[in-house]
């Protein structure tokens, strides 16, 4: 489904960086920042031109063929792999930010997962993460149509313990992300570091 959807011409979510992303770019520390389900590379891209050194993992071969010609056209570089996140393991003590933006797996997947990205980062490392909430499903403007798939503050806190919370909230707000994703939306958003 994925390597249809970045078949396609332009980029599905647009190539402007993520909001909350942006918003919050401050909290992370310079260094090795590891993107999770980076799809065609607009938040990656965003980060290598802020001079972090950018590893980005997608299931979607083509959508990774689309980050790297994204990255070449704005003057960066990235390095890219070719992975299923319900799947992948993380090297543990490895980066100093991780990156979530709409990473979206099954649960027993996602708590898997969540709990290598607390191994995975290096102390005073830093996760920062927005997903849809179980609410979007109803809002009909974007992300996963399986209530499943989405995540909860609820649900985040048992998933990354070990990490400290300093950001943390579920909310509504408007998301204008391509032609994926458009219109008033669920969210949750967090910014958490590994003491």
């Amino acid at each position: 489904m994925w390597d249809e959807r970045y078949g396609q011409p332009g980029y599905a979510y647009g190539t402007e960086p993520n909001d909350f992303l942006v918003e919050q770019v401050g909290a992370l520390p310079a260094g090795e920042v590891l993107t999770l389900a980076e799809g065609e590379g607009r938040n990656a891209v965003w980060l290598a031109e802020r001079g972090f050194r950018v590893t980005c993992i997608d299931q979607s071969a083509v959508g990774l063929a689309k980050a790297r010609a994204l990255a070449e056209q704005r003057g960066v570089q990235l390095k890219t792999q070719v992975a299923d996140l319900s799947t992948h393991v993380l090297e543990p003590s490895r980066w100093t930010a991780i990156v979530s933006i709409w990473a979206h797996i099954a649960p027993d997947a996602r708590a898997r997962l969540h709990a290598q990205v607390v191994r995975a980062l290096v102390p005073g490392g830093v996760l920062l993460l927005e997903a849809y909430t179980p609410e979007q499903v109803t809002l009909g403007t974007g992300g996963p149509p399986n209530p499943e798939l989405c995540m909860t503050l609820v649900a985040l806190r048992a998933e990354l313990q070990g990490l400290d919370f300093v950001h943390a909230v579920e909310r509504r707000r408007d998301v204008r992300e391509g032609k994926y994703h458009q219109g008033s939306s669920a969210v949750v958003q967090l910014v958490a570091r590994k003491p």
